[in-house]
């Protein structure tokens, strides 16, 4: 009996041992978390260069939510689908569109010139704002909205694809992360999804 005793009481404390080695790896991790900013890691500085040749950083959008996508002006589908759709889903929110700036970022700099792109955007409306860069400063916003991209197919020529993530993200005012938006999202979903994060209208 006494080592029946013994061997219960090994396995409890086992137990217990188990279950504080956990709480120390998922609850302070947790806790951790929750005591920084409390924001999504999505987002961040840049600077880059529109369609008309201007440098542009992220601050001359403050004051307005940015609506953005990453693709590239060869992508046969995918990119364009997604940008018909958030010009779609702007033009149903009325007057409060005006507070929303619809960005396309480049993942594809060696092809998409301020020049390639300025033609490419005019397909969407005026108001969609083309960036591209160099290659690092593509880089380096990809890696801040956490987009995956790389080349794919025949890498040798001019007719290669791009593998790349298809998410649209939405920026507050201060340029801080809203939401995202997946790539089956309809118009009408992004627009009442736009219109229920945005702030009240004063």
């Amino acid at each position: 009996m006494p080592s029946r005793h013994i061997l219960l009481f090994s396995i409890v404390i086992l137990l217990l041992s188990a279950g504080l080695a956990a709480y120390s790896l998922f609850g302070i991790r947790g806790t951790a978390i929750q005591t920084g900013t409390g924001e999504a890691l999505v987002g961040g500085p840049f600077t880059l260069v529109d369609q008309t040749g201007k440098s542009i950083t992220d601050k001359d959008f403050r004051g307005k939510y940015m609506l953005i996508f990453f693709g590239y002006t060869y992508c046969p589908d995918v990119c364009p689908t997604e940008l018909q759709v958030m010009m779609a889903a702007l033009g149903t929110l009325g007057p409060r569109a005006a507070e929303v700036q619809p960005i396309f970022i480049t993942i594809d700099p060696d092809r998409d010139t301020p020049e390639v792109m300025q033609s490419y955007v005019e397909n969407f409306g005026p108001s969609l704002v083309g960036l591209t860069g160099t290659a690092e400063q593509i880089a380096q916003v990809a890696k801040a909205y956490r987009v995956y991209y790389a080349k794919s197919g025949n890498t040798k020529t001019q007719d290669y694809l791009m593998d790349h993530s298809s998410i649209i993200y939405l920026m507050g005012p201060d340029g801080h992360f809203v939401k995202h938006f997946t790539y089956t999202t309809d118009a009408a979903a992004l627009a009442e999804g736009i219109a229920g994060a945005m702030a009240p209208s004063p």
